[in-house]
């Protein structure tokens, strides 16, 4: 089945659950790497999942209630998000399709207020969801 497109400039939305970490999440941008475009646009290709980063999100635990600071970005994409049939150069585009699986990296860790003191949060990285959001509303492939 064909999806739209990805091109220059369209959006990942990410889901705000991470696991146990709640984040406060910002959309993040895709650069297409793509030589052919799209009324003025390059068309998004397989790799050009990875340009996602949304840094600076704040996120919080059930246990760790001081936010801690970190960034969103695409982890995988899911099989209906590239394309099978249509290539550019050889490279799959990329489409889409259902939900990615998605990364928060912690950079400052929440804390977790004590009497003793805050304690950081130990988990490093959380693991998510999110969807692409295109303004390609013509081209088609699968």
């Amino acid at each position: 089945m064909s999806d739209y497109v990805l091109i220059d400039g369209d959006q990942a939305l990410f889901m705000p659950t991470f696991g146990a970490a709640t984040v406060v999440v910002r959309p993040g941008s895709l650069r297409a790497g793509g030589a052919a475009k799209l009324g003025g646009q390059k068309w998004c290709v397989s790799g050009d999942e990875a340009s996602v980063s949304v840094q600076g999100c704040m996120y919080m635990t059930p246990t760790h209630s001081i936010p801690g600071i970190g960034t969103l970005e695409v982890d995988s994409l899911a099989s209906d998000q590239t394309t099978r049939h249509t290539t550019l150069a050889g490279t799959a585009l990329l489409l889409v399709g259902g939900s990615f699986t998605a990364k928060f990296s912690v950079q400052s860790p929440a804390q977790q207020p004590t009497s003793a003191g805050p304690v950081p949060d130990p988990v490093t990285q959380y693991s998510g969801s999110g969807q692409f959001i295109s303004t390609n509303s013509k081209l088609k492939a699968s």
